[in-house]
């Protein structure tokens, strides 16, 4: 079911391997973006038809509905979404930044402006399951930002409705509008606008190689956040973990489609624990054919040395959710220097940041953690740079500008330093 890897006798290249989702999917998209740029809402709702059986008579969601949707939530459960939200909250107002300014030469002011992105839209999965965590991980940072607009697709159900605790996440989590579009095409949707759906400025939000094809391709257009792959666990657990609970954490990444889940351990008895006690878990699991099949294309046990080993490897592999599954394990957090969220001893599974913690759960993935980072207000602005000089000021450096300018070559930039200096002289 899951392979079983001694470090000291595999090259590393076998550690790191993976295997992707090969399909050249590429043009099919292509295809689809095009058919929505030039047909809109007649493509969009052709769509809905053929990939979600869904007859739509409306693209939008009235608001009406959200406020349903949100009122007929059980009441604990509304309870946990909003508590859930608040500690997002608590942890995204940290990231915040303001800008700056510097006046410390005469005549010389020089800043950076923070400034909300204006049109933001999020793309959230149904499929099998619906993703209201997604909703509040990917919209309550921008709200923070202060994004006047947050535009909100999901594709529909067969019988034209998108799930009412995603759409109870949204009004939770501010969301402006609403609409029932999925895949490439309501990705499309969102870079070129049709006659219902407005153009944004940035896309965020996971999906299937179809959408994160469609992001990769409007690229440019639009900004997006990253191109996310399957998910991937690693947990790094030593000879006094808990199998079932090492069991569980893997699990919990196996279940989505082509998950990555690793075991990385200095015991062997761990290892063969861990083994037995995911083989009786699965049998209970109602996702276990997916997960079954993770497991046997990307799962792997490595064992190794010791702790440290342990983490050199997390840094290869550079995992989207990294469990430190050992004894004092703030004592190894600077050693990680590559993961896209980092869970901290025993008693904190990678589901905490997934659904409540407060960290978000929209993370680099496939080894992308070694230059990127997680979904965060950062996401949401953009940062101007401002500049002034007075004449004097001006006067008094641009003969080093063009100087410097013309050891590139570019006599008009020089000459673009000098143009003033050489007028008040002419004037005189």
């Amino acid at each position: 079911m899951i392979k079983i890897l001694d470090a000291s006798q595999v090259s590393l290249s076998e550690i790191l391997e993976r295997r992707p989702d090969k399909r050249d999917i590429s043009g099919i998209v292509a295809g689809i973006m095009e058919d929505v740029r030039q047909n809109g809402d007649g493509a969009l709702l052709r769509y809905a038809r053929e990939f979600d059986k869904a007859e739509l008579d409306a693209l939008e969601v009235p608001q009406a509905q959200m406020d349903q949707a949100l009122a007929d939530m059980e009441p604990e459960l509304r309870a946990v979404l909003e508590e859930a939200a608040e500690n997002i909250r608590a942890f995204h107002r940290r990231q915040v930044q303001n800008g700056f300014t510097i006046s410390e030469k005469p005549g010389v002011v020089l800043g950076q402006k923070v400034t909300p992105i204006e049109k933001v839209g999020v793309y959230i999965p149904g499929g099998t399951a619906p993703l209201p965590s997604t909703v509040l991980m990917d919209c309550i940072p921008a709200k923070i930002a202060g994004c006047p607009e947050i535009v909100m697709v999901s594709p529909p159900t067969c019988n034209g409705d998108i799930h009412p605790a995603i759409l109870a996440a949204a009004r939770i989590a501010g969301v402006d509008r609403v609409f029932r579009c999925g895949g490439a095409q309501a990705v499309a949707a969102l870079a070129y606008g049709t006659e219902t759906v407005p153009k944004v400025d940035k896309i965020v939000g996971p999906g299937n190689p179809f959408v994160q094809e469609a992001k990769r391709q409007v690229f440019g257009q639009v900004g997006i956040d990253m191109i996310a792959g399957p998910s991937d666990i690693l947990v790094i657990a030593d000879g006094s973990g808990d199998p079932c609970h090492v069991a569980a954490d893997l699990l919990s990444q196996a279940e989505h489609d082509n998950g990555c889940a690793v075991l990385v351990t200095d015991s062997p008895a761990l290892a063969q624990a861990a083994v037995r006690e995911m083989e009786r878990q699965l049998e209970e699991l109602p996702t276990r054919e997916t997960a079954r099949a993770s497991l046997e294309n990307n799962g792997k046990i490595i064992l190794v040395k010791d702790i440290p080993e342990a983490v050199r490897i997390a840094n290869a592999l550079a995992p989207e959710h990294l469990e430190l599954c050992i004894d004092n394990p703030f004592d190894y957090l600077n050693q990680v220097k590559n993961a896209g969220s980092i869970f901290l001893g025993r008693s904190t599974p990678e589901a905490l940041g997934d659904y409540f913690a407060g960290s978000n759960h929209t993370l680099p993935t496939y080894g992308t953690a070694r230059f990127s980072s997680p979904l965060s207000v950062e996401d949401f602005v953009k940062k101007s740079q401002f500049v002034y000089y007075s004449d004097s000021a001006l006067a008094a450096v641009s003969g080093k500008i063009a100087a410097f300018a013309r050891l590139e070559g570019l006599e008009a930039h020089a000459c673009s330093a000098l143009a003033r200096e050489i007028q008040e002289g002419a004037a005189q």
